[in-house]
Order: structure tokens, then sequence, then C-alpha cells
């Protein structure tokens, strides 16, 4: 593992670079979901290694990467990776992500659009879900009372199991700063960033998929301009980047393809 420094947060990344192909070949950044490392990648990376120069990251918080010194939202981890690439001088990357690695995409390609030339969001989170009324009422209950509760119940026993009752799978494991990032991340809507993203947008989504549903992917497959949509049947979040990987490494590879044509395209017209 490398390590770089960004808005005061070390940052931990695996570099995997292919031989002979050089700073020409596409980079491809890969950012894991919540709770995940660089790690829950590489399945999907092995059948690639020989494609382009990848940088797999441990977002700060996770892996071997500290958490921020402050209560970050998604635009604060893509303005630290902008920060590290103009930096470097890196060239446009192809951005994959997985779920929370979808949000700091989407952000990165918004604020930052000379750092992206293309993204690849698989089970990508940012929107609300859309529930009937009766479920919405439901969770505004249930939020009502997990905040007064939070208020009113002495710190001890009673009231961490109160709350990890409440609290998600996700919510419980994140501890310290991580708990408020968490919270302050579920609670984003990148539908109104959405529509100015202008690069080429992969969305892959398993129709299994109940943490981040294919109806998220249909949604942002409507806002994004020039973006194509991927529903994959059987597959769920996590079967997306395992068992089901041969159809997403598919998508990916003719990505990497794609971006590889453009890089020739631009290497004859620069020796004209």
């Amino acid at each position: 593992m490398q390590v770089f420094t960004s808005r005061k947060t070390a940052i931990h990344y695996l570099a995997q670079n292919t031989e002979g192909k050089g700073e020409n070949a596409p980079r491809v950044i890969w950012a894991h979901g919540w709770g995940k490392t660089h790690e829950s990648f590489l399945p999907l990376l092995e059948p690639l290694k020989t494609r382009g120069n990848h940088i797999l990251l441990d977002l700060p918080g996770f892996g071997q990467s500290p958490s921020p010194p402050d209560v970050w939202g998604t635009e604060d981890y893509a303005d630290a990776i902008a920060g590290w690439m103009k930096e470097k001088n890196m060239a446009p990357a192809i951005w994959v992500g997985h779920s929370f690695g979808c949000r700091v995409g989407l952000q990165l390609a918004a604020l930052h659009p000379e750092c992206i030339s293309a993204l690849c969001l698989i089970a990508g989170a940012g929107l609300k879900k859309k529930r009937p009324p009766h479920k919405k009422l439901y969770f505004w209950l249930r939020i009502r009372l997990f905040k007064a509760l939070r208020k009113l119940l002495p710190d001890g026993t009673i009231k961490n199991k109160t709350m990890a009752y409440f609290g998600s799978a996700d919510y419980n494991a994140s501890q310290g700063i991580l708990r408020s990032i968490f919270i302050k991340t579920i609670n984003e809507d990148l539908s109104t960033i959405a529509p100015s993203i202008t690069c080429p947008v992969k969305l892959v989504y398993g129709l299994q998929d109940t943490e981040t549903p294919p109806d998220f992917g249909k949604r942002f497959s409507a806002l994004i301009p020039s973006s194509e949509l991927f529903l994959l049947e059987g597959l769920d979040h996590y079967t997306v980047l395992t068992s089901g990987r041969h159809q997403t490494v598919k998508i990916l590879s003719d990505l990497i393809k794609e971006q590889e044509v453009k890089l020739n395209r631009q290497e004859m017209v620069k020796t004209c």
C-alpha cells in the first residue's frame, strides 16, 4: 500500500500498473462501499490487471486510511481526491465506485469534471428511496422517535442498546466521527448534481438489490445525460462484485476499451 496526504488526511491506496503501457494507458481509480476497503474490488481487478493503470483506494475512515479530521460530506471526499490528482497533474481517470464510492464519484464528476473521463457506478447510492405513503409515515415516526430517545436517554448501556435497535447495520458498525459522517451521507440527495455530469457513465445494478434498488439506476439514467444502464438478473448489492462479477467485468472492460480508443485518437492528433 502507498499513501498520499490531502486535506490533512492520509489516504492509502494500492497501485496496479500495467507494464509497458505507461501513462498513455487509461487510469482507473476504484472507490469501495461504506464499511469496506479496496479489497472488495480485487475479484473485479484480477481479469483487468493487464488493462490500464489501477489505483484502489482505502477511503478515509476505512481500511488503512484514518478517519477525516472532521465530519466530511461526500463532496469533501471528492475534494480530497481531486486535490491529490491535480497536485500530481494526473490525466482524467475512469472512476469505478460501489455504493458509497459512487456518491464520491458523482461529486467528483460534478465538482471537478477535469479529473474524470468516465464513471462506472456499481450499485450507486445517492438518491432517496421512493416509498408509499404508509411507509413514509412509518419511517418519519421512527426517525422522530429515534432522535427523541437519543436526546432524552442518559448515556449508558440502555441508550446504546436502544440506538442499536433503531440503527442500521452500517450505523451500528460506525464509531466516533464516522457515525456522524454516515448520518450526513445518508441524508444527501445527489439528484440535484446528477444532471450536471457530462462524462460517459455506466450504471450497473443488480435486479435483486434492496439496498440500492434498480429504481435508483433508472432514475440516475434519466438524470445523467450521457449514461447507459445495465440491470443484471439475479444479482444483489454485493454479488455484482463477487459471483456475478463476470458481467460487471465485461461492462468495465468495454468502458476501458472506449477510453483507450479516445486516448489513442488524442495521441494521433498530437503527432499530426
